[in-house]
């Protein structure tokens, strides 16, 4: 037996002799969430002095897949967890992770303040200022795309810190608290009723100085870190390798955790992979025979295997001690792909009932979640031209575009609206 199959072996039956010993139904969500992140079975890849297991990556989908057998609540799944605690991980100080990890292990909600109106896909060019003033930043600008701010209790923020450096060298990493009266949260409002992105506004917020999460000038390099998080997270989820959706609002900490444990129809969708869902629809609302459908579900697994490969390769990239590469922006564009041929599937064999919400629609409108999800990968993490200008200077060889910019001071640049100095 190898030694691959050996590990798998051993963490799937450590993870469940310890989920079906400590699992209650009867502790609230918060109290659930607290044992077994002491555990390490939360996030278990994570160090083991910093509420983890320390298990190579690619077993985190073997404990995730443990969890919905034993049929437990699972851990917190937002960008607190998912982005902000690896990357402090990373590049904080051990005083920084004692005060933030117990409680984004706890469920805390976070908020990444990254893209501006005039800086997504060239975020370098961010306008955000942080001015220092003592012991604290003091900062003004804008930030939109932000996933739920009106929720979060921080948020990771890159802002510029000395304008005299060129765009990529005068950026700060910080952890900024969300309520205060510096800051305004502006929902967006979207056609489907809901706000899960807003705007948000700093008009003289602050942040102590000891917020700063690496080097003074370094937060590009610390933002890499969270990038690539954000581009491994989104690959992974389009194919269920992820250990859940990724929530944005407060949780009720309070609530029965036996009566979160998910079911019905939406639930048994959730908890599949997205290939799987794919099946279920044509075995319920479609035609398996029908050849068009056939090659669909063809092309469909297809991408399925191209993205689990290119996840693993992400994963043996980090077992090997390497940082994740442009491996990573294949894996995502790979994911938006498979999600728009998802989507035109899932529309084609529903019909108008795709668009529909609630515990009646298809799938218990995980149908309608893949047809909104279908866009939003193509953008978030870095859109699908960005990924593909990664791929052609990184895997290809190709000429790096002109950057007349590189050496220039921010200051002196023209960026957005702003002129310059």
């Amino acid at each position: 037996m190898s030694q691959v199959q050996d590990d798998l072996e051993v963490v799937t039956g450590e993870a469940a002799e310890w989920l079906r010993a400590n699992w209650d139904p009867d502790l609230t969500l918060g109290e659930w969430w607290e044992r077994m992140a002491r555990s390490g079975w939360s996030f278990p890849t994570w160090p083991v002095e910093w509420y983890g297991k320390g298990l190579v990556p690619h077993l985190a989908g073997v404990v995730n897949a443990v969890r919905r057998d034993v049929g437990v609540v699972p851990p917190p799944a937002g960008i607190a967890q998912n982005l902000a605690g690896p990357t402090i991980i990373a590049h904080g100080t051990d005083e920084q992770k004692q005060r933030w990890l117990p409680g984004i292990v706890g469920g805390e909600v976070w908020c990444q303040l990254f893209s501006e109106p005039g800086a997504g896909s060239d975020l370098a060019s961010l306008q955000t200022r942080a001015v220092r003033d003592g012991d604290e930043w003091v900062v003004n600008g804008q930030k939109v795309w932000t996933s739920g701010a009106q929720f979060a209790r921080y948020g990771i923020l890159i802002a510029r810190t000395d304008p005299d450096l060129p765009k990529h060298q005068g950026l700060s990493y910080f952890v900024i608290e969300m309520d205060q009266p510096g800051i305004e949260v502006r929902p967006i409002r979207e056609m489907s009723g809901r706000a899960i992105f807003n705007e948000v506004f700093f008009t003289d917020a602050r942040v102590p100085a000891r917020n700063l999460l690496g080097e003074l000038g370094g937060g590009w390099g610390v933002a890499l870190t969270t990038l690539a998080n954000e581009r491994t997270m989104l690959g992974a989820a389009s194919f269920g390798s992820a250990g859940g959706g990724m929530a944005i609002t407060r949780p009720s900490l309070d609530a029965r955790a036996g009566d979160l444990v998910r079911s019905g129809p939406r639930a048994e969708a959730a908890g599949s992979g997205a290939g799987d869902l794919v099946a279920r629809v044509v075995e319920t609302y479609g035609d398996a025979a029908d050849p068009l459908t056939r090659q669909e579900l063809a092309t469909i697994y297809s991408l399925l295997e191209i993205a689990r490969y290119t996840d693993l390769r992400v994963r043996a990239a980090v077992e090997a001690g390497g940082r994740p590469g442009p491996e990573v922006s294949v894996g995502k564009l790979a994911a938006s792909h498979l999600l728009r041929t998802m989507r035109d599937t899932l529309l084609r064999i529903c019909g108008p009932a795709a668009t529909l919400w609630g515990d009646d629609a298809p799938m218990g409108g995980r149908v309608h979640d893949i047809g909104f999800a279908s866009y939003l990968i193509s953008i978030g993490g870095g859109t699908d031209q960005i990924q593909r200008n990664i791929i052609g200077e990184r895997v290809l060889g190709l000429p790096r575009e002109p950057r007349a910019d590189k050496d220039i001071p921010f200051r002196e640049l023209q960026v957005g609206t702003r002129q310059p100095a």
